[in-house]
C-alpha cells in the first residue's frame, strides 16, 4: 500500500517558479493588452473613407449595444459561466470515479507544497481557457483596429453633410476625417466590424466546451447525450452571429471572420496546449519488451524439434570417447568415423 502511495507521488522544484515567474506574467500581460484595446485610446481606430449613399452603409441605426436583443453583458456571462461549470462538473465526476486518462500524479515540491491531481486538472484546464478568451479578444479588437471596416449603420451614425462634402453622385469617394457629424463615440464604435468580437468569443467558447465534453465525458448507453449537448452549444454561438447581421451590427464577413478566428484559438490550444485534456505525460511511456512468441501480434506455432543427425553422430562421438579415452577425428564427409591411431597397433 505504502509503494502505491508513494509511486503516485511526484517530486518537482521547478512547478511553482514557473507558475509564478512565467504564466502569471504571460496571463497578466495578456490581460493588460486585452484591457487596453477594449477601453483605451492607446490604438486608435484606422480611419477608412466610404462613398456617398452607399447603400451597403446605409442600414438604419439599432441603438447601442446594450440594447440588443443578445447584449455584450449576456454573451460575457455565458462565455465565462457554461465553461467553467462544465469543467468544475466533469472533473469532479472523472476524479471520483476514477475515469481512464484523467488521474495524475500528485507533485510535491519544497516537501511542503502539495498539488492536488484534481485541483491541477481544474486549474490547468480554466487557466487556458481564460488565456484564451483573452487572446481572443485581442485578436478582434487587433483587426478592428487596422482595418476600421465599416458597420451597415455606419451612416447612420455618421450623418455625413452631403452637400458640404460636394457629393454629386454615389461614385464619390470621401476620405475626410471630419466628414462625420455625428456622436464622435458613436462614429468610432461604427467603425468596427470586422471581424465581429462577439461572434469570435462565442465560437471560442462553444467549441472549447464542445471538445472538452467530447473528449472527457465517457457516457455508455446514453449515444445522444454528448452530440445534443455539443449541437446545443454550436447553435447558441451562430445564434450571436445571425442575431449581430439581423440587426445591422455586422455584415456576414464580419461574423465569419470572427467564427474563424475564435474557432482556431480554440482547436490551437485544446490540441496543441493541453493535450486534448487527456493526462499530461513528461516524457513518453516505456515499451514493454515484446515476447518473442507474440512477433508481429500473431502468436507462433510451436513446432516439435527434429534431432539432426550430425548432432546425433557428435553425441555419439562423445560417447565412445568417453570409454575409450582415445582421440578420434572427422574426416570430410560425417558418415564415417575413422581412429586417428593405426590399425596394427590396435591388434
Amino acid at each position: 500500500m505504502a509503494v502505491e502511495e508513494k509511486s503516485n507521488v511526484k517530486n518537482s522544484s521547478s512547478i511553482v517558479p514557473c507558475f509564478l515567474f512565467v504564466e502569471l506574467v504571460i496571463m497578466a500581460g495578456t490581460v493588460l493588452l486585452a484591457y487596453y484595446f477594449e477601453y483605451t485610446d492607446t490604438f486608435p481606430v484606422h480611419i477608412q473613407g466610404f462613398f456617398c449613399y452607399d447603400k451597403s452603409f446605409s442600414k438604419p441605426y439599432p441603438g447601442p449595444d446594450n440594447t440588443s436583443k443578445i447584449p455584450p453583458v449576456l454573451i460575457y456571462s455565458i462565455v465565462t459561466a457554461i465553461p467553467t461549470l462544465t469543467i468544475l462538473f466533469g472533473e469532479l465526476c472523472a476524479f471520483f470515479i476514477k475515469a481512464e486518462g484523467t488521474q495524475e500524479k500528485t507533485i510535491v515540491t519544497a516537501d511542503c507544497c502539495y498539488f492536488n491531481p484534481l485541483l491541477r486538472r481544474i486549474v490547468r484546464f480554466l487557466g487556458v481557457y481564460a488565456f484564451g478568451l483573452f487572446t481572443t479578444t485581442i485578436f478582434a479588437n487587433a483587426g478592428q483596429v487596422v482595418t476600421g471596416n465599416q458597420t451597415p449603420h455606419f451612416l447612420s451614425a455618421c450623418r455625413p453633410n452631403y452637400t458640404a462634402l460636394g457629393c454629386q453622385s454615389t461614385m464619390q469617394y470621401i476620405t475626410e476625417r471630419r466628414a462625420c457629424t455625428g456622436n464622435p463615440l458613436i462614429v468610432m464604435s461604427a467603425r468596427k466590424s470586422f471581424p465581429s468580437k462577439d461572434a469570435a468569443l462565442s465560437v471560442y467558447s462553444a467549441l472549447y466546451t464542445v471538445m472538452y465534453v467530447t473528449l472527457v465525458f465517457k457516457t455508455k448507453g446514453t449515444r445522444l447525450t454528448k452530440p445534443t449537448i455539443s449541437l446545443t452549444l454550436l447553435c447558441l454561438a451562430m445564434l450571436v452571429g445571425v442575431v449581430r447581421v439581423a440587426e445591422y451590427r455586422n455584415h456576414w464577413a464580419d461574423v465569419l471572420a470572427g467564427f474563424f478566428t475564435g474557432g482556431a484559438i480554440a482547436v490551437f490550444l485544446v490540441t496543441c496546449v493541453i493535450n486534448n485534456f487527456q493526462q499530461f505525460q513528461s516524457s513518453p511511456p516505456p515499451q514493454r519488451p515484446q515476447h518473442p512468441e507474440s512477433v508481429l501480434g500473431m502468436p507462433m506455432v510451436a513446432l516439435p524439434c527434429v534431432e539432426s543427425p550430425l548432432e546425433k553422430l557428435r553425441g555419439d562421438l562423445r560417447v565412445l570417447r568417453s570409454h575409450d579415452h582415445q582421440p578420434y577425428r572427422f574426416p570430410a564427409t560425417p558418415d564415417v568415423l575413422i581412429p586417428s591411431r593405426s590399425i596394427s597397433s590396435e591388434v
